[in-house]
């Protein structure tokens, strides 16, 4: 008997696509759709119709029909279990600043996997059980923790000055993925995975758009237009 065909691996440019793929059809579930056409997807996300089927084809055995497309539920199943949604994956999360605090209190996380577990600080006055009853523990009693509750994500929310600290405790630890929030850029063994989330890249993205939506026309010193 043969075996299954692996699936061919995805870009990270695919990959990236696939959660905004979830969202959309989480929702058309929730409205009571019951089958999409590849064509909408695209039409909504401004994609080719091309490149959806080729996403869906890589994480779904699916054979979208022509008329009638593919079935949502199918579709969501898939796609949960291609990203491992289906298992959820323990994290816990240093720094209880405003930011961390504000990441501990959200309850989204569990629809895409994430179990934040707890958060850590090293000042021990932050400590204590919050509002929405989530621990922070005094940092000492990190890579204890993860040891003991098998923690591979740690979530990075401290100042830039201490994020490479954190990061080489949480990797100590036997954490093998870190989201950083800290603007600092992190140095970790081979293995461990680091997606970082800088938001003063985003800011200014954001003020460079509104720069030149706002000032079509700019010129330069000597009058001259560019």
């Amino acid at each position: 008997m043969d075996a299954p065909k692996k699936k061919p691996e995805m870009s990270a440019l695919a990959l990236q696509r696939l959660p905004r793929y979830l969202q959309y059809l989480r929702i058309l579930q929730k409205n009571g759709v019951t089958m999409i056409a590849a064509a909408k997807v695209a039409t909504y996300f401004h994609l080719g119709e091309i490149q959806v089927r080729k996403d869906l084809a890589a994480v779904s055995s699916l054979q979208g029909r022509p008329k009638s497309g593919f079935l949502v539920e199918r579709l969501i199943v898939d796609i949960e279990n291609y990203l491992g949604f289906c298992n959820a994956s323990r994290a816990v999360l240093v720094g209880a600043g405003s930011l961390g605090r504000a990441l501990l209190a959200y309850e989204g996380f569990n629809q895409y996997g994430l179990k934040l577990m707890a958060a850590f600080d090293a000042d021990k006055a932050k400590t204590g059980v919050t509002e929405k009853g989530k621990h922070i523990y005094p940092l000492e009693e990190l890579e204890d923790f993860c040891q003991k509750h098998q923690i591979k994500i740690g979530i990075i929310t401290v100042p830039a000055e201490h994020a490479q600290e954190v990061c080489d405790k949480l990797v100590e630890a036997g954490v093998l993925a870190v989201w950083n929030f800290a603007p600092a850029h992190l140095v970790v063994p081979e293995g461990v995975l680091v997606q970082n989330e800088n938001m003063a890249v985003s800011l200014a993205l954001l003020s460079k758009h509104l720069a030149d939506s706002l000032n079509p026309h700019q010129e330069m010193e000597d009058g001259t237009e560019v």
